[in-house]
Parts: C-alpha cells; structure tokens; sequence
C-alpha cells in the first residue's frame, strides 16, 4: 500500500464513538466535541462529535482514501441508561437482517459483533450500569443500494461493520470477507447450487443461463476465484458454475485462482500450445505469441471461426479449480463473449 494513503475508521468505530458521546451526555448533560475510544487492537482513538437537532451525538465517518458508499455517513446515536445490560439495537438506515448465515439473528439490526463489543465498551467506560444505545445512519437505505445487502437479506439500510476499527486504503480484505459472507448465506438458506461470476457483465450471463437460481447464491467474486471455490466447496452444494472472460480463464487455466493482472501475466506458451494441441490455423497461432493479452488471442480465434483453442482452455480451467477443491464438488465453468455475454465454451469436471 503507498505510504500516501491514509486510513480511514469503520462504520463500527464510528458507532462506538457515537455511543460514547450519547452516554456521557445521558449520564452528565454534557455536550462533548470530542470523545475517545479504544480499538480492538488496543490503539486509543478520539473522535469529533457533533449534535443533531433532536439531541443525538454524531460522528461522521471519514474512509480515508478508500473508495467506500459509506464515507461521510453520520453515525448516529442515542442511549437511555438503565438496567443492567448494555443493548444496542438499530435505527434509520441500519438494515435488518432477514436471512439465515449472518452470525446474526433474524430480525436484529445488521451490527456486527465486533462493532456491539466496541460499543458496549465504549458505554462500559461512561457507566457501570447497563443502557439501550440506538445506532441510525439518516441516508442509510440508500447507501445500501450501492453494496450487495439486499442479496444477503440485510434491509433498509447499511450494515454497522469492522473487525479493527480502522480501514485500510484499497484493501482487499473487505472485499473477501463479502464474498465468504455470500456463499455462508446462501449455503445456510439451503441453496445447493453456487453461481461465481467475475464482475456485473459475467454476472449477466449467468444469470441468463440459470434464471430460476435465487440472487443470494449468483455472486461476484472478481479475482477471488479460488477463495470462493475454496469457501463453497466446503458448504453442501451439487455445483460450482464459475462464468468468466478469456482473460481469467486463462489465468484458471494457468493454475492462477487469484486472477488479478498484477498477480500473474497471461502464459503465450500456454495460448501457443492450445492453438497447437487443437490443429488452429496458422494465424491463430502468430496470435497467441503476438501479445501478451488473451483477448487478442481470442478475437483471433473467433475471427478464423475456431472456438476449440478456448475450449481447451476452458477444460483446463475446470480441472485446475475442480482440483483446487480437491474434486470434491463438481465444477464448471463458462467463458462468455466480450459483447454478446453468451457463453462460448463450457466445462464441466465431475467430483470423484
């Protein structure tokens, strides 16, 4: 990560904050501009605090220079002390979780428990006793439009996440830890058929060749193909479909189950020896040395009216991530065309 950018907090330890300041002002009516609270990594943090029109502490979330829907939320909270327990429960624009598979019951305000931890130490540290603390997201609903709640079952607003407090600029982590959560509900809604798909247009085509499959099991897994396989294979499923563009299924096909360009450059000997190992016509060939790209190589194909050198590409790949998970679900996987999103070639590699 460059040294330039800079961190940012969690909707959680903004909550935790938030939490914080409300309690004080429960317990003693002051209006703090400020509080302090400390990470789960024992690093002490302080916030600035605004008030709101009906009273409520405030922090606004600041992401840092990660690209986040939820960077300038206004974490809001309020808390009315009493009891013995500390009870955090969600408002305006937290989601409600409605599905199995969240480490959540149904029906609680989508706040992780991470972020509940942070929280009830933040009031632990205002007052022994125990409070009903409210954590609301005023814009909150429509921030969630912008994540993949909805196919988890997490309504009406975001969810209250981290597991730090802090979020690292760019990082993959978050990302992976989405697609685990996917796959664990879909798993824990009965679903025994897992549908990968490498981005939103791949997503499209898998859709259109299983259009009776519920969203919450159709997932986007960008480059973390052996993650999601990995993670599947573990669940009680009949199937992984995997739908990809040449590019990745390459990388599959070269053994790479972590597709990102950075990570692994597209083998040309690989593209020679599947044009060699299928008779392809001479140009193809030229092709798959020409450069280094596999859509040149495929235009190439599709233009000399041969699909077996990405077809040979396709098994391999199925072989590659079947053996991933150790055969033990059977797999498949379509390459889809740049334009038309229909799938080109198709594999499929049995469990043993």
């Amino acid at each position: 990560m460059p040294k330039s950018l800079r961190p940012g907090f969690t909707t959680g330890s903004c909550a935790a904050a938030a939490a914080k300041a409300a309690a004080l002002n429960a317990a003693t009516g002051s209006h703090p501009s400020t509080v302090t609270i400390t990470l789960p990594a024992g690093k002490e943090v302080t916030f600035p605090v605004e008030w709101d029109a009906a009273g409520r502490a405030v922090v606004v979330k600041d992401a840092g220079d990660d690209p986040d829907c939820t960077d300038g939320a206004r974490l809001t909270a309020e808390v009315r002390l009493g009891g013995d327990q500390v009870l955090v429960t969600g408002g305006e624009g937290v989601g409600v979780v409605t599905k199995p598979g969240l480490g959540l019951p149904v029906g609680e305000a989508a706040i992780n428990p991470v972020p509940r931890q942070m929280i009830e130490q933040a009031i632990r540290e205002v007052t022994e006793g125990g409070a009903l603390v409210t954590i609301s997201v005023p814009g909150g609903q429509e921030m969630a439009s912008h994540t993949t709640n909805d196919r988890l079952g997490i309504l009406g607003g975001i969810s209250i996440l981290g597991t730090t407090g802090i979020v690292r600029p760019f990082s993959t982590a978050a990302f992976r830890a989405s697609i685990v959560q996917q796959i664990d509900v879909a798993a824990a809604q009965g679903e025994r058929h897992i549908v990968l798909a490498t981005g939103s247009r791949t997503e499209q085509a898998a859709r259109r060749v299983y259009p009776g499959t519920d969203l919450v099991a159709v997932i986007e897994v960008g480059d973390f193909t052996g993650v999601a396989f990995k993670r599947a294979a573990g669940k009680p499923v009949d199937m992984i479909s995997w739908f990809g563009m040449v590019g990745k299924v390459t990388k599959l096909a070269q053994g790479m189950l972590m597709t990102h360009f950075h990570r692994s450059d597209v083998s040309t000997d690989l593209l020679r020896t599947a044009a060699e190992a299928t008779g392809s016509p001479a140009p193809v060939i030229e092709a798959a040395g020409a450069t280094n790209t596999a859509r040149h190589f495929y235009e190439a194909c599709i233009g000399h009216g041969t699909t077996a050198p990405l077809a040979y590409l396709t098994e391999m790949a199925a072989r590659n991530c079947s053996a991933a998970v150790a055969n033990r679900v059977p797999v498949e996987i379509f390459m889809v065309d740049f334009d038309t999103l229909e799938p080109v070639c198709h594999a499929v590699q049995a469990a043993s």
